[in-house]
């Protein structure tokens, strides 16, 4: 109906329709709600409370309870240490929990290793979490992980207790409680760290800033231009005090060399003083072999061991690479598909897939680590060569 119809319509018709709409838009929502009679029901107060457990930074919601540090190295142990390690360093299937504080960091309540300029290559929980309700609430909602909220009220205190042992914020003989976590909260390193002095929440109240700062201010001033490393191991002093790779305590992603091993074959050949000083330590033959393994040339598919699915599933089920790998789906890391298509066009990818296998890495393909694998260089090689050939099934 146009505009220059509706003005034949008289004002008495038109405030008829104007109500008939009214009553439709009014009948609507009570015919919805006949449709919807009898579904559902109002949940029971039981049913809320299984679900309302989050616990403020100010306590409140936290339940009553109380736990060892002794109960929680046993339970650490049994449910935690396969994922977070026995001292909770490990980064191998998640970032470590414990490490990187210092005793000077809980008297401040500042951890120093999160100030500008430090030397701290890894960052643990304990270094960033400003409040105990924070770890208490995540352990008991979300851990351990394959069944949550399994753990009481009494483990979880005792696991949160174990914890902050590992950090050196209480001692070995502390039954942590509902009754004393305020006193824990003192304690806290980085207790202090928390700030609301970017305004990146609304009101005066939570900063008092009236624009958020969006624009990085604080980190993006001073920057250097480049990383000049300051520091190194010598090829002449590779081995002089053992192994490193056994002597470095696995916190976050830093690995210590393995330096049972002959340096890269290009270290070996240059002329200068340590290279020449190394060559009268290692054995020719071992020379020989690490400068083989850089130059040799990959060998053709033909001429390579047989590398068909039916091949490689068996060293893929040894090694258990089917927990994190799928064939053409992603789970843990990314499908062998995937990998395959990523450096199908890379010269040297059997080789560095051959390497990335056997050492592990980060970063290629998200934040996850891959931990470095216990098999042989053949069977490494035979898995890369299966992935260089596409990961056909």
């Amino acid at each position: 109906m146009s505009r220059f119809e509706l003005r034949r319509i008289s004002p008495a018709v038109l405030a008829g329709l104007c109500m008939l709409g009214a009553g439709l838009a009014e009948a609507q929502p009570a015919a919805r709600q006949a449709a919807l009679a009898g579904v559902g029901r109002t949940a029971t107060p039981a049913e809320i409370k299984a679900w309302d457990i989050d616990v403020r930074p100010d306590f409140k919601g936290l339940p009553k309870g109380q736990g060892s540090v002794r109960q929680g190295e046993v339970l650490w142990e049994a449910q935690c240490a396969s994922c977070h390690g026995s001292f909770a360093e490990s980064s191998e299937v998640f970032t470590p929990i414990a490490g990187g504080t210092t005793t000077q960091d809980i008297q401040t309540g500042r951890v120093e290793g999160l100030m500008p300029g430090a030397n701290q290559p890894n960052r643990t929980t304990l270094m960033k979490v400003p409040t105990l309700s924070t770890l208490w609430d995540y352990i008991n909602r979300a851990m351990p992980w394959n069944a949550p909220k399994t753990l009481t009220a009494d483990e979880v205190y005792a696991v949160t207790a174990y914890i902050l042992h590992l950090g050196n914020v209480l001692p070995e003989n502390y039954t942590l409680s509902d009754a004393n976590i305020r006193e824990v909260q003192a304690r806290l390193p980085n207790r202090k760290g928390m700030t609301t002095a970017h305004a990146m929440w609304p009101g005066k109240e939570l900063g008092g800033a009236a624009k958020p700062d969006v624009q990085g201010s604080s980190c993006m001033s001073n920057c250097k231009p480049e990383v000049v490393v300051k520091s190194f191991l010598p090829d002449y002093a590779r081995n002089a005090h053992g192994n490193l790779a056994e002597q470095s305590r696995l916190v976050g992603a830093s690995r210590g060399a393995d330096t049972t091993q002959p340096p890269l074959a290009s270290n070996l050949q240059s002329n200068s003083a340590p290279a020449q000083a190394l060559r009268a330590q290692v054995a020719p033959e071992k020379i020989a072999t690490s400068v083989l393994a850089v130059t040799a040339p990959t060998a053709s598919p033909a001429k390579s061991a047989a590398t068909g699915v039916a091949a490689v599933m068996p060293l893929l089920q040894k090694n258990a690479c089917l927990a994190c790998h799928g064939m053409d789906s992603k789970l843990v890391g990314p499908s062998f598909k995937d990998i395959a298509n990523k450096y199908k066009d890379r010269p040297d990818a059997a080789a560095y897939l051959s390497g990335k296998i056997k050492a592990g890495g980060q970063g290629a393909w998200g934040s996850i680590p891959m931990p470095p694998q216990a098999l042989s260089a053949a069977e490494s090689a035979q898995i890369s060569q299966w992935l260089v050939q596409g990961a056909a099934k």
